[in-house]
């Protein structure tokens, strides 16, 4: 009998892991096998920060919504007193999924036997559970997550032993203070279930080499430069002196944010936050990209749409932010094509590892920083060998 050899074994990934003009790309495997992407959620998800909105998607006490990723159900709540916090979504009775979607409410009542909790997560209703012996509400509050803020982004951490946000960040925070982040506002957002991997799309995101043929009859060829970062992040940068917001065809734009200098003012940073964030940052606005995984070959994304209050309170805005939506809505489906594509074309048993332009050191940089996490002498075998 042939002995079995693990997917982590790092001999597996010595070319993978060579300099960019040298290395292959990750076996298709790294993007088609479940158990691989157990691994990630168990090594990678459930252990580093990962961006869940914008704290005015929750403005108000009361407001809330659910995010579903990697396998959880999270809340995010704001309560009476105006703090932000994240719960699983689960009832601490016997599990019933509690809320959907989004919307504002006083309390989070479970549909099954009325288990009722308030904003801050505190089990305030138990019906018929005074006969239960030892029973005290107060030890049978929602389960919290961890959550902490940047400039008005929310990112939540499963692991209550992980550095905090600002420190996993870097120096992304004072990199990026000139665009106030936290003077802005998300004025729309639209989601897309795509069938890939969580990996293939962010990928896509931070390489201008696929720009000249996917996106050839929209935004057209992209040009780039790899900006040095300390943190868990990457970033590009794309010289531009109007901003790329728009489509090159639509004329009115808003005004520039008046804090910008430097590079951000001259052009446009596509930003990577590991795991399976991106921004791109702009001029006049910014919009993310939430990859949330939902297995190993289908991804949910999210785009968010943020500009800057007093652009938003302008008369004309409805009328000019629709030449925005039409960028966005034009290129994005593009992306979406052809990450589906990529992602059918692995799952082929002829499928191989390819080699790397010198277009894509982002790429390179992102499936390294996924091995970093992933890999193990002496993981569980899991992969027969001839």
């Amino acid at each position: 009998m042939a002995a079995a050899v693990s997917i982590f074994d790092p001999g597996h990934y010595r070319n993978a892991r060579r300099p960019l003009l040298e290395a292959e790309t990750l076996p298709p495997w790294c993007y088609t096998s479940e158990e691989f992407y157990q691994r990630e959620v168990e090594r990678i998800f459930l252990k580093t920060w990962t961006f869940v909105g914008r704290e005015d998607e929750v403005a108000t006490p009361g407001d809330f919504f659910v995010l579903d990723l990697f396998g959880e159900s999270v809340i995010i709540t704001r309560d009476d007193e105006g703090k932000v916090h994240a719960f699983a979504n689960s009832c601490r009775h016997r599990g019933t999924r509690l809320l959907c979607d989004r919307g504002n409410l006083h309390t989070i009542r479970c549909p099954y036997h009325s288990w009722t909790y308030g904003l801050d997560g505190a089990l305030i209703g138990a019906p018929a559970m005074g006969k239960t012996e030892g029973f005290k509400r107060a030890d049978h509050g929602l389960i919290a997550i961890r959550l902490e803020t940047w400039a008005g982004f929310i990112f939540i951490n499963f692991d209550p032993e992980a550095e905090p946000l600002v420190q996993y960040l870097g120096d992304l925070p004072e990199r990026f203070a000139p665009y106030a982040f936290e003077n802005m506002v998300c004025v729309r957002r639209k989601e897309y279930a795509l069938r890939c991997n969580w990996k293939i799309y962010l990928e896509n995101a931070m390489e201008d080499y696929h720009t000249a043929t996917v996106h050839h009859q929209s935004i057209g060829t992209q040009k780039t430069t790899v900006e040095e970062t300390r943190g868990q992040w990457a970033a590009i940068h794309m010289p531009s002196e109007r901003t790329i917001a728009v489509l090159p065809e639509d004329g009115t734009t808003f005004p520039h944010i008046p804090t910008l200098a430097g590079k951000p003012a001259r052009g446009t940073f596509f930003t990577a936050i590991y795991p399976s964030t991106f921004f791109a940052t702009t001029q006049d606005c910014m919009w993310w990209l939430q990859q949330l995984p939902q297995g190993a070959t289908s991804t949910r994304v999210v785009i968010g749409s943020c500009f800057p209050r007093e652009t938003v309170a302008r008369e004309d805005f409805e009328t000019v932010v629709q030449r925005y939506y039409r960028r966005w809505d034009t290129s994005l489906p593009e992306d979406n094509d052809i990450s589906e594509r990529q992602q059918a074309g692995l799952a082929s048993r002829l499928s191989r590892p390819g080699r790397f332009c010198w277009r894509e050191p982002i790429v390179h940089a992102i499936d390294n920083w996924v091995l970093d996490r992933v890999l193990e002498v002496g993981a569980p075998p899991s992969l027969e060998q001839a």
